[in-house]
């Protein structure tokens, strides 16, 4: 059964950093396109960043994440990682992390992915 599990999240102030890990079952990352999501109540679910494990490919889809995100993968251990550093109150979400096994690049619209992790809740506050 193919299947992603989130963890990392947590209430942190703004600032403080935060390390998100999304551990897939049931397939290796060799040739998955990895993304991770966010979402807030009464928006619509935004890509955050993406990660084709084919290449190493990676993108950022939200300007204010750039430069404070980063997303990995460590492919001997079959997990991908987002680490977020000086975390901000608009950075406050559920995240989500999801796979796509069909194609090899990466895109940053969660209608693209099928596979989805339960979500993880980052809130930032003083």
């Amino acid at each position: 059964q193919l299947q992603l599990v989130e963890s990392g999240g947590g209430l942190v102030q703004p600032g403080g950093s935060l390390r998100l890990s999304c551990a897939p079952s049931g397939f290796t990352l060799d040739y998955a396109v990895i993304g991770w999501f966010r979402q807030v109540p009464g928006k619509e679910r935004e890509g955050v960043s993406c990660i084709s494990s084919s290449d190493g490919t990676t993108y950022y889809y939200v300007d204010s994440v750039k430069g404070r995100f980063t997303i990995s993968t460590d492919n001997a251990k079959n997990m991908v990682y987002l680490q977020m550093n000086s975390l901000k109150p608009e950075d406050t979400a559920v995240y989500y992390c999801a796979a796509d096994l069909r194609y090899p690049y990466c895109s940053g619209s969660p209608g693209r992915y099928d596979y989805w992790g339960q979500g993880t809740q980052v809130t930032v506050s003083s």
